[in-house]
Formats: structure tokens, sequence, C-alpha cells
């Protein structure tokens, strides 16, 4: 009879223990959505779209014009917003006090174009941790350009290590040569955002950094175009399309500085399409 109590007591102490370890391994998806603009002119459909998504009529956002120099950065992120009505829309560098406060309770959080780095390098870690909060509070982040490459944890700023003057596009496939800084980090890890995309044939730049990092895909966006993401799904809004590379044997090799793979993924979405992202 003991040995039968044991063996019974044993049984559900483990069992806790596994419904424990489940638990804590179990982490919850972010309420919110990310809306992904890859730059240019922003379609009015698109901004409906991005108000629906994140019920602005019904809250309030901020901009984030940090990434860029202008002083008229704020108004020309803010117009297309205002001219359908809608007011509530702050500068977030006139915000006040309780501003980290406020930014985690809004509903649509927009990061205005610029240079990617400023941006990163005016925020701080608690405004990051603000804007990862009311993400998973279920915020809508949205980003154009710079706005969009902040997006992702490895973030790609433009700049080549092989050759320093800047050109809007990568002109080779080479080792050693792209430039990665830190980013927001709302996208899963292994995902690497570029913008502008099919507008100016950035397609050497992200081979590059998908062959340097083989675990991690890439997301080209386009102008005038925007990539939804909720929870695991993507939509394309917009007008152009957006265009994946993924390294499906996650190795690449190198020759003379030049860097090689085989069976790399491509896959080009079109306005409206849906898709699961991959892992």
């Amino acid at each position: 009879m003991k040995r039968l109590l044991f063996i019974i007591i044993t049984f559900f102490s483990i069992s806790c223990q596994t419904g424990q370890q489940n638990e804590i391994a179990v982490e919850e998806s972010p309420k919110g959505g990310l809306f992904i603009i890859g730059g240019g002119s922003r379609p009015s459909e698109m901004i409906d779209q991005l108000i629906k998504l994140s019920d602005l009529k019904n809250g309030y956002g901020y901009v984030l014009p940090m990434a860029s120099a202008d002083d008229s950065a704020y108004y020309y992120a803010n117009k297309q917003f205002s001219e359908k009505g809608l007011s509530d829309l702050k500068d977030y560098t006139k915000g006040g006090t309780q501003l980290l406060d406020s930014i985690e309770n809004a509903a649509l959080i927009y990061m205005a174009g610029g240079d990617q780095r400023r941006l990163m390098e005016v925020l701080s870690a608690q405004e990051r941790k603000a804007i990862y909060n009311a993400y998973e509070k279920g915020a809508v982040i949205a980003g154009t350009s710079a706005g969009a490459a902040v997006m992702s944890k490895k973030m790609i700023t433009g700049d080549e290590k092989k050759h320093p003057e800047y050109h809007p596009t990568f002109r080779t496939i080479e080792k050693d040569n792209i430039i990665f800084d830190e980013g927001l980090g709302l996208l899963p890890d292994n995902i690497i955002i570029d913008q502008h995309f099919i507008y100016r044939s950035r397609y050497n730049r992200l081979l590059t950094a998908v062959l340097e990092n083989p675990e991690h895909i890439g997301f080209g966006i386009d102008e005038s175009t925007a990539l939804y993401i909720h929870n695991d799904s993507a939509t394309v809004i917009g007008e152009w399309q957006v265009v994946s590379f993924r390294n499906k044997n996650q190795e690449s090799k190198s020759q003379n500085g030049l860097l090689g793979a085989k069976n790399i993924e491509l896959n080009i979405y079109l306005p409206n399409e849906k898709f699961k992202l991959p892992q």
C-alpha cells in the first residue's frame, strides 16, 4: 500500500513540474501589429488601412520624427492623417514628463523616414522598452524607410565596409562588406528588413545579408507598399510587391572574397497577398 501511495505521489509531482515547465516555455505573442512601409509615397488607401488596423479613431498616436534632421519631418508624416480628420497623432519630441506611460497606451506609433542609425541613437533604453510594451498591449507600430529598417533586431544601415562611398544599392555580393547595427527587435530575430527595394534595385544588399547570416530571412519592401505583420501572418498592402530571400541550406561559401550559396529561395508577394511567416 505504501509503495502504491509513493508511486501516485511521485507521478503527480512529476506531472506538476512538467506542467510548470510547459507554462514557462509558452510565450504570448504581442497583441499588436507591425506596419512596415518600404518608403516613398503613401497611397491614401494605405493610410486608411493603417487607421483601421490601429483603431486610431478610438485612440491616439505618436509620430517619432527623430530619424530625420529636418524640422518638417513631423509635419509631412502627420499630413495625411490630419487630412483625414485625425488630430490625435502627436509629435513625440513635444511630449511631457509622462510621455513613456502615454506612449505605452498609444493605439499607433509611427516612425518617420530619415537615417535609421540616427533614430536608434536618439532612442533611450526606456523609450525602446515603452515602444515594445505598446506593441505587446495591442498598438500598431508603423514605420517608413528608416522607420521600417529599425523593426529588425539585425538592422541594415546601408553602409559598406569595403566601399565607404555611399550608393543607393550594393554593386557587389562580397564577404565582410555589409554593416549592421542593432534595431528595435520588434520582428522575430531571424528576419531582416530592406526598404525602397525594387525601385532602388537593392537585391545585392539583401542577398549579402542572408548569405552573411544564413539563418536569417530577408524581406525587401518596395516603395508605396507595406508589409503588415500580426502574430505569424503577413499581408502585403499598397501598390507594389514584397520580395523575400531565404537561404534554405543555411550555409554559404566564399571565394576570393565573393559570396556564394545554393538553393536560395525567392518569393515575390503581390498586393493583398497574405502568407505565413517562414520559421
